[in-house]
């Protein structure tokens, strides 16, 4: 398993993969994670499988997240030593374009699993004109590799429509057992709520990166609604600045664990304005917590979110719609209620294990690609 981030640094791409990685111990198959060093020590091992960092440098402006050196040679000789049956890479796009072709060279199955939409983060960053630049990386790694996994109909529209073959479905899962809404009324939960609303006031969550590409300062246009506190949960670059455009919202930092899923259980409404999710776990984790959903009607949200039925979507950019779809819901507990109750309906059955299974399956898929693209090649040279 080849991750452009991992531990320390967590995110989506290094929660997958923490699951996956559970999944294939218990499976009995073998597993070696290569990953970016982080700025601090990462784990020689999870799930007692090796872990091997690659030295890395901080991206300019967003120290946490790291960007792998060495070359295709360091990877190939990696993966030589390993072995393995396939090479999983998540959300390649620096070391996972390494490790593609690294496995290239060995006749090694890729399967790469579409997690960011980096080309998105251009304009973000104050770079507009790389997108196209970016883009055309990320239908050359994809089109270079055995099987593609997207997460959603839009990340799925965006491959194709690049011409990326070998596209398949391939969601996430999500932790039932944490994400609950019985993580309201425990302890924890509750005193999370005592906390957040003393008075009794409707807590708006969003959990996330505290960054550009996040969209967070969208949520101004809610941090001054009546009988309601806006808690934001996460960490990251725009912390600071955040501060100054939500300061009415308390701002709870990283959390993780427990901690975490006390947090959005205790929450009344999530919110996420982000435009360029390929999924958004946290939009699940809130679902199972049974916490219904106001989010921006593009990207991964619109598979997860059924509109008026398990939260809202608004139209990207129309931050009075957002405004308006929490007001639907926040003012009115019988309707906020009903969606909560349909959304925990909506994903419960959406285990781990159970999306698990069926990446191994990809697995196989790609194996047997693999050996028929083999087979082609060995047939024409023979026939030279």
């Amino acid at each position: 398993m080849v991750a452009e981030s991992f531990l320390p640094h967590m995110n989506g791409v290094t929660n997958s993969v923490l699951h996956v990685l559970a999944h294939v111990r218990e499976q009995g198959h073998e597993a070696m994670v290569i990953a970016p060093a982080g700025a601090e020590p990462g784990p020689e091992s999870v799930e007692g499988f090796p872990v091997v960092h690659l030295p890395a440098l901080p991206l300019n402006g967003y120290p946490t997240v790291r960007v792998a050196a060495g070359s295709v040679l360091r990877v190939r000789r990696l993966l030589a030593g390993f072995a393995p049956d396939v090479v999983h890479v998540a959300s390649p796009f620096v070391l996972g374009w390494r490790a593609i072709q690294a496995a290239e060279q060995l006749g090694l199955p890729t399967v790469s699993v579409y997690q960011t939409e980096v080309p998105a983060y251009a304009a973000r960053y104050g770079a507009p004109w790389l997108e196209p630049l970016l883009w055309n990386h990320v239908r050359t790694l994809h089109e270079a590799s055995t099987v593609n996994l997207v997460p959603s109909t839009h990340s799925m529209d965006q491959l194709r429509g690049l011409g990326v073959r070998r596209t398949h479905m391939w969601r996430r899962g999500v932790d039932t057992r944490r994400f609950h809404p019985s993580r309201r009324a425990t302890p924890g939960g509750a005193a999370f709520r005592a906390r957040m609303a003393p008075n009794g006031e409707r807590i708006i969550g969003y959990v996330g990166r505290l960054a550009a590409e996040k969209q967070v300062e969208d949520l101004a246009v809610l941090d001054a609604l009546p009988g309601v506190r806006l808690a934001v949960v996460g960490s990251g670059p725009l912390r600071e600045g955040l501060r100054g455009a939500l300061p009415n919202a308390h701002f709870a930092g990283f959390l993780g664990g427990e901690d975490l899923a006390e947090a959005v259980a205790g929450f009344d409404l999530f919110v996420h304005p982000g435009e360029a999710e390929t999924f958004c776990q946290t939009i699940q984790e809130a679902m199972a917590s049974g916490v219904p959903v106001v989010a921006v009607g593009r990207g991964g949200p619109v598979d997860l979110v059924d509109s008026s039925r398990t939260g809202w979507l608004y139209k990207p950019g129309d931050l009075a719609e957002l405004r308006a779809r929490v007001e639907d819901l926040v003012y009115d507990d019988g309707k906020r209620l009903a969606f909560g109750a349909a959304a925990y309906a909506t994903v419960r059955t959406r285990t781990w294990p159970a999306v698990c299974a069926e990446l191994v399956g990809h697995y196989e898929r790609a194996i047997q690609v693999k050996s028929r693209q083999l087979d082609v090649v060995a047939r024409g040279v023979l026939a030279r």
